[in-house]
């Protein structure tokens, strides 16, 4: 991976853990949380509505490698 995407991740992440978290306590995946946040009509933060832009973000950068 180039130089330059590892440190956009690190800058990009605030608070490392804190979406994953919220998504647990819905009862729900990452992914499933983020698609749910991001639906015309949510009520979620602005903050929240963010994380899980960078969610799915990161998820798409995670395609097309083996999973570990």
């Amino acid at each position: 991976m180039a130089k330059g995407k590892k440190n956009f991740i690190k800058k990009a992440i605030k608070r490392p853990g804190a979406f994953r978290k919220k998504a647990k306590q819905a009862g729900m995946s990452t992914s499933q949380f983020a698609n749910k946040v991001l639906k015309k009509g949510s009520n979620a933060s602005t903050r929240t509505k963010r994380q899980a832009a960078l969610a799915k973000t990161l998820k798409g950068l995670r395609k097309g490698k083996a999973s570990s």
